[in-house]
């Protein structure tokens, strides 16, 4: 009797069972692509132009002589805080008193001349009416005393005229703030001609920033501040030159009624409040002027939107079961926002991250989409 042995009749079993698998499983496809997806916003946007402005001060005052004459001396700091009506300069006042002194002794003398003139008027009045007296002499009498007067008057008038020289000679400030250089110094002489100012005072607790806005969105601006009207004011946030914002956000004033016919630019004035004097005089900032509110703009985060071959804005959907690419309009973009104002609708949700790694008809994973948390500035 043949004997088999039982290994050998294994190994062909298992041949055939091998081959067998390995000609009915379908071979295995790579992993679906992640795509992080988000839900298109429905919020209340306000639109605003971010321009170019300069700094004016809120009101400057050139201090300048009012009476010719040499500096005694300087009673200010330069640089510091002044008050309405505080003296800067003393102006050698002798001269000014002498002239006031001889102006006082003239009125002296009309004064007397017609106190004279009054009684021989007065005296002669009863003579007339008893024809004692002619009444030419009467007249002429009452002549004198009305020319007396006059001259009273006069003299009275050259003698204001004389003290006020007397106090213009001390030069004092017509408004409150902070004065700068001196130009002049003491023994200088000074005349009411004189080309450049004695010194500037300028009040910047608040300031004016004047921006260059174009002509054609005036209609949009004057619309923001009519609707910023209601609530008191249209705000304007003021960047300073580092980039860094205002503490205190300004409000629109008026725009100039001219334009520049080389830029086609307009004038928009802004009042800011200037706490701590941040803001000076001739300092070029920045201004974010309002253009448009949209109560309910369909927003998306801003790498949301892609463009094809065409250049025209594209935005990817996930319906539930696949993607599906959809052509839209995009606006501005406020906040790392992109405003889309056709093609989608509040809730869709939109593709953010992954679309460079999906492939066409490979499966896709849809995962939520997490804005990245805003970093905090370095500290310096």
């Amino acid at each position: 009797m043949m004997r088999y042995n039982p290994l050998q009749l294994a190994l062909p079993l298992l041949s055939l069972a091998l081959a067998a698998c390995n000609g009915d499983a379908p071979p295995m496809g790579p992993p679906p692509a992640e795509v992080l997806i988000t839900a298109a916003q429905d919020q209340s946007v306000a639109l605003a132009d971010e321009l170019p402005g300069r700094v004016v001060a809120f009101r400057t005052a050139e201090i300048r002589p009012q009476v010719g004459g040499i500096v005694q001396s300087r009673l200010f700091t330069e640089g510091a805080m002044v008050t309405a009506g505080q003296p800067l300069f003393q102006i050698n006042p002798a001269p000014f008193r002498a002239d006031a002194a001889s102006a006082s002794a003239t009125l002296a003398r009309a004064q007397a001349t017609y106190a004279r003139a009054a009684t021989q008027a007065d005296r002669l009045k009863p003579l007339v009416g008893a024809d004692a007296i002619s009444r030419q002499t009467y007249d002429d009498a009452t002549v004198a005393r009305d020319q007396a007067a006059a001259d009273v008057a006069q003299a009275r008038a050259a003698l204001d005229r004389r003290r006020l020289d007397l106090g213009f000679a001390r030069v004092t400030s017509p408004i409150s703030g902070q004065i700068g250089a001196a130009s002049v110094t003491e023994g200088a002489l000074v005349g009411t001609t004189d080309a450049n100012p004695m010194a500037t005072v300028q009040q910047i607790d608040k300031v004016y920033v004047d921006v260059r806005q174009p002509a054609a969105r005036l209609d949009a601006l004057r619309a923001a501040v009519a609707e910023g009207a209601g609530a008191g004011a249209a705000p304007v946030e003021i960047i300073s030159a580092s980039g860094q914002p205002h503490p205190v956000k300004g409000r629109l004033l008026f725009s100039d009624v001219t334009v520049d016919p080389g830029t086609g630019n307009a004038v928009v004035r802004v009042l800011v409040d200037n706490p701590g004097n941040r803001l000076l005089p001739g300092m070029f900032v920045r201004a974010r002027l309002p253009r448009l509110h949209m109560p309910h703009a369909i927003t998306v985060p801003q790498q949301a939107v892609g463009h094809d071959a065409a250049g025209r804005a594209v935005i990817h959907i996930w319906n539930g079961r696949g993607l599906e690419e959809r052509q839209v309009e995009a606006g501005d973009v406020v906040d790392g926002a992109i405003i889309i104002t056709k093609g989608l609708k509040a809730g869709e949700q939109v593709v953010v991250v992954g679309m460079d790694r999906v492939l066409p008809g490979a499966p896709v994973k849809a995962l939520p989409w997490k804005a990245p948390a805003p970093t905090a500035p370095a500290a310096h």
